[in-house]
């Protein structure tokens, strides 16, 4: 038998190992050639990519790009993870979502992958009178339960310990949370109505009765779906949980007690490393204040699927995005995990989709063996700094709360939704520009596509905090178009006139196919600009072939009855040009004004 090579054979033992100096300095000259300005000191700034909360996400990162010592998983600072084993034993907990009582579709998911259930409780959702109906065939003490009540709950926490009483759970073996989140629910419709008072209730009772079970969440979500940053998630979770620890030691429990009655629930997106940071930094955080307590533990985290990221439109592209948000939490450490149906935007899931829900985080856990790893991400240089950088950032967002009284009254004065609605003012002008896109909605649109037909979902709260969509300004214009459909019988349409051989042009007549769609216009293409029955019309074409025919073009498509013209590319001095439309234009104003033009009301 040949022996194999040493493993720890370098194989680019030959080359001189390259400096971080050489690397810039290269950058710098790929730089110079483009014409662009070149810092001096550091040249890969000029390739770093911005993000909120004033981080940057940079080309390259080194050993030199240092961050505190994230200790072991288990141990303080818990950034590794809050318990020593991870996720390791089995992977995290599959907690499926439900919103109406329907007892067979809680069964299905328990049987199915689920093992745990987040009930939303309610008038219009799942009334408490219902809950024994629905948890009848589950086995309450293998199967954790998640109360969301708001207002009622009080009563549906009662509710729930006299079902685990009637069946003889013993106070160890009920696990799961009662959900009690006042200051959540005010966040959610400006209504204080859930009191502090009877929080502390069932932290009280919870801790002297049942062990296994907490009484309050944390919920982050209120200010992820407000429009909120990150930072701005962590530093809102942490001023929260602060307040309840004030109430909860000031209604008679010791501060380990208090601490052990809360649970956070945090958004995780599609941008997978900013998950894993934001779920790290916020157990460092959390850590931090407990020490201070003096009952340093670690945080328990309940991850969710952002709804923001959610589109209506093209929903099948839903599940490429929650399962990179799965991944990014289990990777991130959350404790339990809740994939929503890529139909969530559309209505009430249907079982199809509850299934790919659950199998989303199965395949992760059973398939890819993302669990079985602590903590996958630590020691990644560019992780340990952005964790380490969000940190900083949430921090400092929970003293700005701090100083400006403390959550409630941040939340009461408007400072907290104004600071909010700053932040999603910026994202939603990348949005409009798309500069973020959305894929199925900003690119790459479908015009012809059938959506799914969903029952109506329960309505959501209002009165609070408002809920955005990434999709939310193109929705309109969407639905503008399908009315026009519907009473017209036709899509509102563009002429798209290419100029010049394919090679001029076939880069500009998909840049502009796509910009229309995500408003609704259709591109008529293919034939002449009398048979479109279009009124507008975009060229298409490279700089150069502009240059030679885009005045002759614009005259003859305005002789033909062309009231608009526009001219796919940046800004030029062709004559009789009406709009410019490129990459970084305001698509949303300029497919809003088209519209209007067209009588598309």
């Amino acid at each position: 038998m040949t022996a194999l090579p040493h493993e720890g054979l370098p194989l680019a033992a030959e080359f001189e190992e390259p400096t971080p100096e050489q690397w810039q300095s290269l950058v710098a000259g790929v730089l110079r050639g483009t014409g662009r300005e070149v810092p001096d000191a550091a040249p890969e700034d000029a390739l770093a990519t911005p993000l909120e909360d004033g981080l940057r996400t940079r080309p390259l990162y080194t050993a030199r790009d240092t961050a505190p010592d994230p200790g072991l998983p288990g141990f303080p600072p818990f950034v590794r993870g809050s318990r020593a084993e991870g996720n390791a034993l089995g992977g995290w907990d599959v907690r499926q979502r439900h919103l109406v009582a329907d007892d067979e579709a809680v069964l299905t998911d328990l049987e199915n992958g689920a093992t745990s259930l987040w009930l939303v409780v309610g008038p219009q959702a799942i009334p408490v009178a219902s809950l024994s109906t629905v948890l009848d065939r589950v086995l309450l003490g293998l199967a954790p339960v998640v109360l969301d009540a708001g207002g009622e709950t009080g009563t549906a926490a009662r509710e729930l310990l006299r079902l685990y009483e009637e069946r003889g759970i013993p106070g160890t073996a009920a696990r799961g949370n009662l959900g009690a989140d006042p200051l959540g629910f005010e966040a959610r419709t400006g209504d204080k109505g859930l009191a502090f008072a009877e929080a502390a209730a069932l932290a009280r009772r919870c801790a002297r009765e049942w062990p296994g079970l907490r009484a309050l969440t944390v919920d982050a979500l209120p200010y992820h779906e407000a429009g909120g940053s990150a930072a701005q998630e962590l530093g809102a979770s942490l001023a929260t949980a602060v307040s309840y620890l004030r109430e909860l030691t000031g209604a008679g429990l010791s501060a380990r007690q208090a601490v052990a009655q809360l649970e956070f629930r945090y958004a995780a997106t599609a941008d997978q490393f900013l998950t894993i940071a934001k779920l790290r930094a916020a157990r460092r955080l959390w850590a931090r204040v407990t020490e201070v307590c003096g009952a340093v533990d670690g945080q328990v985290q309940h991850a969710v699927t952002s709804p923001v990221m959610m589109s209506r439109r093209d929903p099948w592209v839903n599940m490429p995005r929650t399962t990179l948000a799965t991944l990014a939490a289990g990777v991130g450490g959350a404790d339990a995990v809740t994939v929503l149906p890529f139909d969530h935007a559309l209505g009430l899931p249907d079982a199809f989709a509850r299934r790919i829900a659950r199998n989303t985080s199965t395949i992760l856990i059973e398939e890819s063996h993302v669990s079985r790893v602590i903590d996958p991400a630590g020691g990644s240089w560019y992780v340990e700094r952005l964790t380490d950088e969000l940190a900083h950032a949430g921090w400092e967002f929970f003293q700005w709360i701090e100083a400006s009284g403390g959550q409630p009254a941040a939340l009461r004065s408007g400072r907290l939704p104004d600071a909010l609605a700053t932040t999603w003012a910026a994202r939603r002008a990348k949005l409009a520009e798309r500069r973020e896109p959305v894929t199925g909605v900003s690119e790459f649109p479908h015009l012809s596509e059938d959506l799914p037909n969903r029952e109506a979902a329960p309505p959501v709260p209002a009165g609070g905090l408002p809920r955005v969509r990434r999709d939310e300004a193109y929705e309109v214009l969407r639905a503008r178009s399908d009315r026009h459909l519907a009473s017209a019988g036709a899509r509102p349409r563009v002429f798209l006139a290419p100029l010049g051989p394919p090679a001029a042009h076939s880069a500009r007549l998909s840049f502009a196919q796509n910009l229309f769609g995500a408003g609704g216009i259709e591109a008529a293409t293919g034939e002449s600009f009398g048979d479109s029955g279009a009124t507008e019309v975009c060229l298409c074409a490279d700089d150069a072939t502009y240059e030679e025919q885009a005045a002759a073009a614009v005259r003859d498509l305005r002789a033909a009855g062309a009231t608009h013209v526009f001219c796919a590319g940046r800004p030029g001095r062709y004559a009789g040009v009406d709009t410019y439309v490129f990459a970084g234009c305001d698509a949303i104003a300029t497919l809003s004004a088209a519209l209007d033009r067209m009588g598309v009301s």
